[in-house]
């Protein structure tokens, strides 16, 4: 179900998802107009599941306010991130979304989010209608795998304090806004580990 939300309000969303998307790629008005009436702006509450395990992922989420995390289970039922997104990020399992087939993990919002969402329907349209768009779309996808091999390098080679220091690096007020589990969680440690490697650089 929708929530309602004020024209104003989805508007400057759309025009910062246009921001977002132009700083790839230049968009003829055709495009913009296209992507602009075929977004629309989602308001969810902390711990909202946009993705569930076996469900498949019939839309893409760009983020305008708020956090995402994804994560998986384990045989035991234990949760560990996958990925935490902020603003400007797209919550997206990359392989639900594109084969359109079921999830393997949960894309959870960790604070109050806003979301401009742009169903897989409507944006195979927009590839098929626009070229420019699929160039876009690959820089995307691209810069997807780049993420996701940085990351495994770094839980390969780095320290666990190397890793954590690189995370505060990238996002400095993230332990402002994400619960110590999940971040210890996605660097591969216990939170025992964490608050150690916190400690010692209190000092």
């Amino acid at each position: 179900m929708r929530n309602i939300v004020s024209t104003e309000e989805e508007n400057i969303a759309k025009e910062s998802l246009l921001g977002f998307l132009g700083s790839i790629h230049s968009m003829s008005p055709e495009l913009r107009a296209a992507l602009f009436s075929n977004t629309y702006l989602q308001k969810v509450n902390k711990k909202h599941i946009l993705l569930d395990i076996d469900e498949i992922q019939k839309s893409l989420f760009f983020i305008v306010k708020g956090v995402v995390r994804s994560y998986y289970l384990d045989s035991f039922g234990k949760d560990t991130t996958s990925w935490i997104l902020f603003e400007g990020d797209l919550a997206i399992s990359v392989y639900s979304f594109f084969s359109q087939k079921r999830s393997f993990e949960v894309l959870e919002t960790v604070e109050d989010s806003s979301l401009l969402v742009l169903s897989h329907e409507k944006l195979m349209e927009l590839y098929h209608s626009f070229p420019e768009f699929n160039y876009i779309g690959r820089i995307l996808t691209e810069t997807y795998y780049i993420k996701a091999e940085e990351k495994a390098n770094e839980l390969r080679v780095f320290s666990a304090t190397e890793r954590y220091l690189h995370l505060l690096e990238k996002y400095p007020n993230i332990i402002a806004r994400i619960p110590l589990g999940m971040i210890s969680s996605y660097l591969g440690i216990t939170q025992s580990t964490l608050s150690r490697i916190r400690a010692k650089k209190e000092f």
